[in-house]
């Protein structure tokens, strides 16, 4: 708690561990997990305006979930990188998609190796448009086969987007990031 205060408000550590010097935050990473989050409403919340992406357009969740388990597996996920992305490579494997709803509120939990820049909000983007009619389900297939980012959707607001989760080897014992989100799932 002391550390706390010194941090911006947006900040906060929950655990701190001693690693050895073979640990990197990022390199070391297994996976990662990221929940974003949808109110579909045609009146903007007021309380949660900054905290999720608003869409006053009627979504279909069941759609929106079926067009996104094209994105398991490996893939070239080119057609969800931002224009700066700096990575080596866009080849990534989607360990996990998974969509759910209630009321107004939908979200989705995705976990992958990595990510690239602006990809789970490039994907978010193209499951509204999805869920709106504006595609047809099999559209992000054929998108993410395409690898070209101006065929997706557009860029999803990034507020809404939360990394859930990081993952990494058993070897530096460190404990589950992951541990009071299942609460919106229902788990």
């Amino acid at each position: 708690r002391g550390a706390n205060r010194f941090l911006s408000k947006d900040v906060r550590l929950r655990w701190v561990q001693v690693v050895d010097n073979e640990f990197h935050a990022r390199f070391s990473a297994l996976s990662r997990s990221y929940r974003f989050i949808i109110y579909n409403n045609p009146i903007q919340s007021a309380l949660y305006h900054n905290l999720v992406t608003p869409e006053t357009q009627t979504l279909d969740p069941q759609k929106m979930a079926e067009a996104g388990k094209s994105l398991l597996g490996e893939h070239d996920f080119t057609s969800f990188r931002a224009a700066g992305c700096q990575a080596q490579s866009p080849i990534r494997t989607m360990l996990r998609f998974n969509l759910m709803s209630k009321g107004p509120w939908i979200w989705f939990d995705v976990q992958a190796n990595a990510f690239l820049q602006h990809m789970v909000r490039n994907i978010a983007g193209s499951l509204i448009e999805i869920g709106c009619a504006k595609r047809d389900v099999s559209w992000m297939a054929e998108v993410l086969a395409q690898r070209d980012r101006k065929l997706a959707g557009v860029t999803a607001t990034a507020n809404g987007l939360y990394l859930v989760g990081v993952e990494y080897p058993e070897k530096f014992a460190l404990c589950s990031s992951r541990q009071d989100v299942s609460y919106w799932s229902g788990s």
